[in-house]
């Protein structure tokens, strides 16, 4: 099959890309994409949200068959995905991010496997850096006030493979075999666009940062159990599009207690909140007085100052 068409016949899935400033990244995501993909009948949209560096124009230029939407304003993850989503007509919806470069049959791998199981009603696969190594950031187990209490006092980050110590990491596992888990990141998302719908898509209040937990965590209390597998591989770059360090802390920050309030017990909550407190006053101090006494780690003390300095606004949430 060339390089850049596609399997004839009706579509089964649509492939979704947002694009916001990532020109190049987004040209090599579509590039890998159809490159790798064999099996698969698809079709692909490109939502750009309002990017100043050409994308729209070069991607329609190169991609002839890409079908691009160039939004006058930026959108936010969640909303460009439920706008591409909801115009859909295929069975099946992968999100894809602009960052990624699909492995040899990624995608094809993907499709069977979630067709194969459709208990699990989310998937994902299986995620690496340029040079080969793991990216765990394929997915994750949900925040429990255990976890929390590990993220805020630095055991997770002390023993970032312990099971115990970094349950949301799933610090043990290498991502090399199909396993359930409560979160499947939006970076390479497949979901039956039947049970998309079900859920209303993603909540439009995260505007970045912790749609794809909310979604997966309504899942789960619908029954469904989300899941993972090592045949399907992407590259991942990860943060491509949000370079500055402070404010995504942050936004994720303001994603976690929300996600805190939406799906924990509400006698839990105020604990939660406690927990996020601590998580960025202790890195405050603790960086602060390390950049105090050795004249390093100043700019990641800095970044902890802005962050702690936020924590009005992100405590509320989204």
């Amino acid at each position: 099959m060339p390089q850049h068409e596609t399997v004839p016949g009706d579509p089964e899935l649509t492939v979704i890309i947002v694009s916001y400033n990532t020109r190049d990244l987004t040209l090599k995501a579509l590039e890998t994409l159809y490159a790798t993909t064999r099996q698969t009948r698809f079709h692909t949209v490109v939502l750009d949200n309002a990017s100043s560096d050409g994308s729209v124009e070069a991607i329609a230029a190169a991609f002839p068959q890409v079908e691009v939407i160039a939004s006058p304003e930026n959108l936010g993850f969640a909303k460009a995905n439920n706008v591409v989503a909801g115009q859909a007509t295929t069975d099946w919806l992968l999100l894809l991010n602009s960052d990624t470069e699909c492995h040899e049959g990624a995608v094809d791998a993907l499709l069977a496997f979630s067709k194969a199981h459709p208990e699990a009603g989310i998937t994902g696969g299986r995620t690496v850096f340029p040079d080969g190594s793991l990216n765990i950031a394929s997915c994750w187990m949900r925040i429990t006030p255990w976890s929390a209490f590990c993220s805020a006092t630095g055991l997770s980050s002390a023993f970032p493979k312990s099971r115990l110590f970094n349950s949301e990491a799933m610090g043990d596992w290498q991502r090399d075999s199909v396993r359930e888990v409560d979160i499947v990141v939006g970076c390479f998302m497949m979901v039956p666009r039947e049970l998309w719908n079900r859920l209303g898509g993603f909540d439009l209040r995260y505007f970045m940062y912790g749609e794809e937990a909310d979604l997966c965590l309504r899942a789960r209390a619908l029954g469904y159990r989300p899941m993972i597998t090592p045949e399907a591989q992407i590259m991942h770059l990860v943060g491509a599009s949000s370079k500055v360090q402070a404010r995504k802390y942050s936004m994720i920050a303001k994603a976690r207690m929300t996600l805190i309030r939406d799906h924990w017990p509400r006698a839990w909550v105020p604990f939660g909140r406690l927990m996020m407190r601590l998580w960025a006053g202790s890195r405050m101090a603790a960086l602060g007085f390390v950049a105090r006494i050795t004249g390093r780690k100043r700019e990641a003390a800095a970044k902890w100052v802005e962050v702690w300095s936020d924590r009005r606004d992100w405590l509320k949430g989204y």
